[in-house]
């Protein structure tokens, strides 16, 4: 009788155990959470070392951090970070370069009027972006990410405008610059210029300036996401080559979205993780189209590798805010609550929030609710 119930008090505490140390299980569940963030201008230590402290309370995991391109910059930021436990990765624009004495105008991409980014650039002034075919861009970029990579702070290269100018913009933005986007238009396509054009023609017989209506020429659109793709899987070798990881910041789909209006065909990327920016209000859609971006991009790379579902915060509205312009649109807090919900359920990784600094106090409390929630992804 002594040994029965000996072992019975056993065998109920040992299943008490397995019941305590669910709970455990599930109390620190956690999504990893990333965010999009820049240096401020003349930040001291301390108050790097206060924000990224804010920062890792309110629960993120890692910075995709832009403070330029000298490495001794990312190695003072990142040994902040460091101490603080926050990974973090180099936020470095690829193909939008500004005017540089290592850049030649003669490496900038050629609309299909003729017309240089260097000079004539498409919608806005910075929007300079380089030709990925010629040599002189991928030597300079090369030598960039390399510096950067170098440092021993930083834990991978996040590349950003790794793509050609929008050939169409998002439905969203098109009052903003009066346009109607109904098709490709030649002042909003690259690249023409002489290596282009000529490279394509040797490669597929074609030659695209005389073709009345190049968006219909299917080779010419593949002939550009492989162009793009081969400056990718370039700088994936130079980070890779230092020990490091490489991700980047890519449109929504491919399929849907980036193929069609940036030349990415990113799923051919050679990269260790992709961070989508499903900004659904620039393409006036709802939450819903969030899990629907994300379950493209997991499906499309066959759960090969993670993908974190960019997310646009919407800022307080104060009395300066341009209501109109739908860069100042977002998700609300109910909304973050939505999108991250349906990021999960349909496959993503973790989040990144665009920006810390655009989230409200309701944002952050939201915010807690639902990186502690172990959603069940969709199958």
């Amino acid at each position: 009788m002594k040994k029965l119930i000996t072992i019975f008090c056993l065998s109920f505490l040992l299943l008490a155990c397995k019941t305590e140390s669910k709970k455990q299980v599930k109390s620190t569940y956690k999504i990893p959470v990333y965010a999009w963030e820049h240096l401020p201008k003349d930040a001291t230590d301390e108050e790097l070392t206060t924000q990224f402290k804010d920062f890792k309370n309110k629960g993120i995991d890692g910075l995709m951090y832009s403070a330029g391109h000298d490495p001794e910059t990312y190695k003072r930021v990142g040994k902040i970070a460091k101490s603080i436990d926050l990974e973090f990765h180099a936020w470095i624009p690829t193909m939008v370069q500004g005017k540089n004495p290592k850049l030649k105008p003669e490496w900038y991409a050629i609309n299909g009027n003729g017309e240089s980014a260097f000079d004539k650039p498409a919608y806005v002034d910075y929007y300079k972006f380089l030709c990925p075919s010629k040599e002189g861009t991928i030597n300079f970029l090369e030598e960039l990410y390399a510096g950067v990579a170098s440092v021993e702070e930083v834990d991978g290269i996040h590349l950003d405008y790794i793509r050609f100018p929008d050939v169409i913009l998002a439905r969203g933005l098109w009052d903003k610059y009066g346009l109607v986007m109904d098709k490709e238009y030649p002042q909003f396509d690259y690249c023409y210029c002489d290596e282009c054009t000529s490279n394509f023609k040797e490669k597929s017989g074609i030659d695209i300036k005389s073709v009345e209506d190049p968006s219909q020429i299917q080779e010419w659109k593949q002939f550009r996401y492989d162009l793009i793709t081969n400056v990718v899987n370039k700088l994936a070798n130079v980070a890779h080559n230092k020990n490091k990881k490489i991700n980047a910041a890519v449109f929504p789909g491919p399929n849907s979205v980036a193929k069609k209006i940036v030349r990415q065909e990113w799923d051919k990327w050679n990269l260790d993780a992709v961070y989508p920016m499903n900004y659904n209000d620039f393409y006036l859609e709802d939450t819903k189209w969030v899990g629907e971006m994300t379950k493209e991009a997991v499906t499309t790379l066959n759960n090969n590798k993670p993908v974190y579902s960019g997310l646009f915060i919407r800022p307080e509205v104060t009395e300066n805010t341009n209501k109109e312009d739908p860069e100042n649109h977002g998700l609300s807090p109910n909304e973050l609550e939505d999108a991250v919900k349906e990021s999960m359920l349909n496959g993503a990784e973790g989040i990144c929030l665009f920006t810390p600094g655009r989230m409200t106090d309701a944002h952050w409390t939201v915010l807690k609710k639902v990186i502690s929630t172990n959603y069940t992804k969709n199958k």
